[in-house]
């Protein structure tokens, strides 16, 4: 398979986000392919297609919770509720934003870590701080550049973009047209590196789009 570059859309809001990252490398290197990380920021793609997102449902934010704690025992990563939930994403994300590929690897793996293994927050300047520093970076640069408008609208391009190339939700894998959503969707990513998936795009496309809906939501 050609073009095989696999666009990883995230945000470290999401466990599922940082479930799959866990995993993503063993995808990479079995099948030779480049993991590109995109941030993208949750609440923006949420507003887009008038969702809510899964901390304001709270059966639905205990589910979430539950089964990730689930999935990460049948990964065997380790796992960690954050003590403030949800949290704001904004600042960590812009920094992962205007990072070269090896250092932004590295600081999401940070900011992964700090999250969802040590069950800490990234919402403030110092934590961003602490975490580029302790991955070999230049915290107080790294803050600065992630404080800037140059940051904010890289950050919002992103998500802009990701919409439009038809991502809805986090995590996403994108390779060339075709996109994986969610933990769930990884042996099924496996499947279309290795040459085994079973949809016929063009006769499926085909059927979708005539296909009506047959029921709308009323209010």
């Amino acid at each position: 398979m050609e073009n095989k570059k696999l666009y990883f859309y995230f945000d470290i809001l999401s466990p599922y986000s940082y479930l799959a990252w866990t995993q993503l490398p063993l995808f990479a290197g079995k099948h030779g392919c480049q993991i590109i990380p995109v941030p993208v920021l949750l609440a923006g793609l949420l507003n887009h297609f008038g969702q809510k997102g899964p901390a304001e449902i709270e059966p639905k934010r205990i589910y979430i919770f539950k089964e990730a704690i689930r999935i990460a025992h049948q990964l065997n990563v380790p796992f960690k509720i954050p003590k403030h939930y949800p949290f704001n994403p904004l600042l960590a994300l812009r920094a992962a934003s205007v990072l070269g590929a090896e250092a932004q690897y590295r600081f999401i793996d940070g900011l992964m870590r700090a999250i969802w293994t040590d069950g800490g927050g990234v919402s403030e300047s110092s934590q961003i701080v602490v975490i580029a520093d302790a991955d070999g970076l230049n915290g107080m640069e790294l803050l600065h550049l992630a404080q800037s408008q140059f940051a904010k609208d890289k950050l919002r391009t992103q998500t802009d973009d990701a919409i439009a190339g038809g991502i809805f939700g986090v995590p996403s894998i994108k390779i060339q047209d075709e996109v994986f959503w969610g933990v769930a969707s990884l042996p099924h990513l496996d499947d279309f590196l290795a040459g085994k998936d079973p949809i016929d795009k063009p006769q499926i496309l085909q059927t979708l789009h005539q296909t009506p809906l047959a029921v709308r939501k009323s209010r």
